[in-house]
């Protein structure tokens, strides 16, 4: 009995003395070991603190800049990205920071974040938190045979001929809004009104409708369910993650296992619904997103006579929350920024208007038109630089050490793109950077900057975002008829206040003055 118990003994302390070293590598060692290798090759921080790293500093800079409102200019870089910011006016380009025991390294090169983005399989999305994944466990962040099998199966969704039967659909949303703002302007043809939750309507109504075939009412819970669950998984992601935390029974992570418990019964309702018309041979929805999904996943296994090939229901529901989210705010923000913008600057908009009545007169916006809209895809491009709809892009190291052009990166390290940054070089883009110039894209993207690879608001690379043409006609169609039908300026009332909620936003709203035409 005494041996079992010895043994038994033995056993429990060389459990806990493994766990507690790979606690003191986890929190110590690793931190400080990969310390060294950046400052080394010539990049300074602030050295390792335990545990929290620079957190704390990151939370207190933002609570900061998000407490005051700043001047209409368009360095909104100290405001947005502010621990960045000040990570790089301290330390220069060259620079890390600490989210807990992890390393950020900054990269401003263009060159390095080309090679970065190109070797998806040794620089992948960032996982430190689990809890993310409740927003979205799809595309975005597969990595491997998986997501070539996600992205080889949802690109025949985005192809052109695709996005063409789409057309009628957005500007039947379009004309939805532009008929609410033509009812709430006054006897003189004006009124004033914060156009984000009319945009974000809409956006979101155009989603629902392309994507699942129903009307904004409809997916109306979705959209305001993610809303909830992105504002309680932003709020812990301002801590450091502990291992196993998402499964404490906490009031918060009740909420968000409830939340997503509840749109993924919506979605998976949509999809059985869909399938069962499938089945019975009816016509099906075969051109808004979901029916082309379906279409195209089933056409994948038949052609392999395997089911595995394709994907799993549960696959299915995680593409169309990132449909619905991914599809809806990244149009909303840009199409928000751009009024904010030609509502300022309303020479350019005087100019996009002329050119739209030249291309559509008063009718609707087709494809073919979109496409010889030069002026208003000039302004699209600036507002994307300025205010693109997120703010940086990161990936991390996991695999093995692996170099980017002269630098040697060892696996666990993140690497850090700050959009903002680049966009605003003026190195790459000349002492106008911080100044709304449409004209720099007058010859094309190419020509706008000394190297291409400076401007991406949609990613770089193979994993380059797979919906950029569909915001961009979006953005084009309600562009469009919201320029034929009013003009439109900022109001007195109107605070720029830019601010990352995963996507650039304007903190206290976007008040414009509209006038009907």
């Amino acid at each position: 009995m005494d041996l079992r118990n010895s043994m038994i003994w033995f056993v429990f302390m060389v459990c806990l003395l493994r766990c507690g070293w790979r606690f003191l590598n986890w929190i110590w060692l690793t931190p400080k070991k990969l310390e060294k290798c950046l400052r080394e090759q010539g990049f300074a921080g602030n050295p390792y603190r335990l545990y929290s790293g620079d957190l704390n500093d990151v939370v207190a800079m933002e609570e900061e800049a998000k407490s005051k409102p700043m001047n209409f200019s368009h360095d909104i870089v100290p405001r947005v990205i502010p621990s960045m910011h000040h990570t790089i006016k301290k330390y220069g380009k060259n620079s890390f920071m600490w989210l807990g025991p992890n390393p950020r390294v900054l990269i401003m090169d263009p060159e390095q974040l080309k090679a970065a983005l190109s070797l998806y399989n040794d620089f992948q999305k960032p996982t430190t938190n689990p809890l993310v994944r409740l927003l979205f466990d799809g595309l975005i962040n597969h990595e491997g045979e998986k997501w070539v099998k996600h992205r080889k199966i949802i690109n025949h969704a985005f192809h052109f001929e695709k996005l063409k039967d789409m057309v009628p659909t957005m500007f039947e949303s379009c004309n939805e809004m532009i008929s609410k703002w033509e009812k709430m302007t006054s006897k003189d043809g004006s009124c004033e009104l914060d156009v984000v939750p009319y945009l974000q309507s809409l956006t979101a109504d155009v989603i629902s409708r392309t994507a699942f075939g129903s009307t904004y009412e409809e997916g109306k819970i979705i959209f305001n369910h993610f809303k909830e669950l992105i504002r309680l998984v932003l709020q812990a992601s301002n801590t450091v993650y502990l291992p196993g935390w998402r499964f404490l029974p906490t009031k918060s992570n009740n909420r968000m296992k409830k939340i997503t418990k509840e749109i993924k019964t919506i979605l998976m309702n949509i999809i059985d619904k869909r399938q069962r018309t499938m089945k019975e041979g009816e016509t099906m929805h075969s051109d808004d997103l979901l029916g082309i999904l379906l279409e195209s996943n089933s056409n994948e296994i038949k052609e392999h006579g395997n089911v595995n090939i394709g994907m799993s229901i549960n696959d299915l529901i995680e593409e169309c929350k990132i449909f619905y989210f991914a599809g809806q705010e990244t149009t909303a923000v840009l199409l928000v920024w751009t009024m904010v913008l030609l509502g300022s600057y309303t020479k350019w908009q005087d100019r996009a208007r002329a050119e739209v009545l030249q291309v559509f007169g008063n009718n609707k916006p087709d494809f073919d038109g979109l496409n010889r809209l030069k002026i208003v895809t000039m302004i699209l491009n600036e507002v994307l630089r300025l205010y693109p709809p997120g703010s940086v892009v990161s990936r991390n190291l996991v695999k093995k050490e692996t170099r980017l052009g002269n630098l040697k990166f060892p696996s666990g390290v993140t690497l850090s793109f700050p959009i903002i940054l680049i966009h605003r070089d003026k190195e790459l883009w000349g002492e106008d950077a911080d100044e709304f110039n449409p004209e720099r894209f007058a010859e094309g993207v190419s020509k706008a900057t000394k190297n291409q690879t400076a401007f991406f608001p949609f990613g770089w690379g193979p994993r380059i975002c797979v919906g950029q043409n569909f915001a961009m006609i979006e953005a084009k169609i309600a562009l469009s008829i919201i320029l034929q039908h009013f003009s439109f300026e900022l109001s007195p009332s109107y605070t720029h206040a830019p601010i990352s909620i995963l996507t650039i936003q304007p903190q206290h709203g976007a008040h414009i003055i509209l006038h009907k035409l």
